[in-house]
């Protein structure tokens, strides 16, 4: 090998330098929405606890439990919301990192597909907080002993409403995940639709491992997933017709 080769830069090298920069960019732009969130912290974990606080029965409050919770469950919450708003910028270098290898009728489904995924993890997220909590924390708070007092610990409600936030951001990219089936060939549109029986009994299993264990929020995440499924079956059709008008 000469001394002009060795001079070359190696693919390899090239691609390790980029997604290096990719990923301090991503991480960049969590630290610059956490520094710009943290003032905040508290007020942040009011506006998430407040559709727990709004039911609790008159003279209860939140607790902490721990010596370091009342500083540390806004942290840790005020960190998970930096980087639930950075996931557009995140996604982002994803998207600038792969997109020069790919074809370019991939690029004309991928792009789409990668900000409708954003979109749906928080529509999943607001239906999670504006549907799901009032009707699941209205549940709790009547349904215990007349005798007991209810004092949530704030570290616990923290763990609890960001489980239930990831389920239903999560449930809410089925129609992506459809829709990525269907145009790759795996499988198509019929061939989901055949095994919707199926989807529905695999939906009410997610429910019941992701949520609370009672009917009400397995239900009201089983049912959106079952509803998402259908519109990315409806969408796939429209690449099965569009796949056969071009053979």
């Amino acid at each position: 090998m000469t001394d002009h080769e060795a001079d070359q830069p190696q693919p390899l090298v090239a691609h390790l330098t980029e997604l290096r920069d990719r990923l301090l960019r991503a991480l960049l732009a969590v630290l610059l929405a956490f520094l710009g969130l943290f003032p905040f912290a508290n007020t942040i974990y009011a506006f998430v606890s407040e559709p727990l606080r709004a039911l609790l029965p008159e003279g209860s409050r939140m607790i902490a439990t721990e010596v370091a919770s009342p500083f540390l469950t806004p942290f840790k919450l005020t960190l998970v919301v930096a980087i639930f708003i950075a996931i557009p910028v995140i996604l982002y270098q994803i998207w600038a990192f792969v997109a020069p290898g790919m074809y370019r009728n991939e690029k004309r489904i991928a792009f789409p597909l990668l900000a409708s995924s954003v979109v749906l993890f928080y529509a999943g997220a607001a239906f999670a907080y504006f549907v799901v909590f009032p009707l699941i924390f209205a549940f709790f708070t009547s349904a215990g002993p007349a005798d007991v007092a209810v004092m949530t610990d704030i570290n616990r409600y923290l763990d609890f409403v960001l489980k239930l936030f990831f389920a239903f951001g999560v449930a809410f990219e089925i129609p992506i995940a459809a829709v990525i089936l269907i145009w790759s060939g795996i499988t198509t549109a019929e061939g989901l639709a055949k095994k919707r029986p199926y989807i529905i009994v695999g939906c009410f299993v997610f429910g019941m491992l992701l949520t609370p264990p009672d009917i009400i929020s397995q239900s009201l995440l089983a049912i959106p997933m079952w509803m998402l499924f259908e519109l990315g079956v409806f969408f796939g059709r429209s690449i099965d017709r569009r796949r056969h008008s071009q053979t």
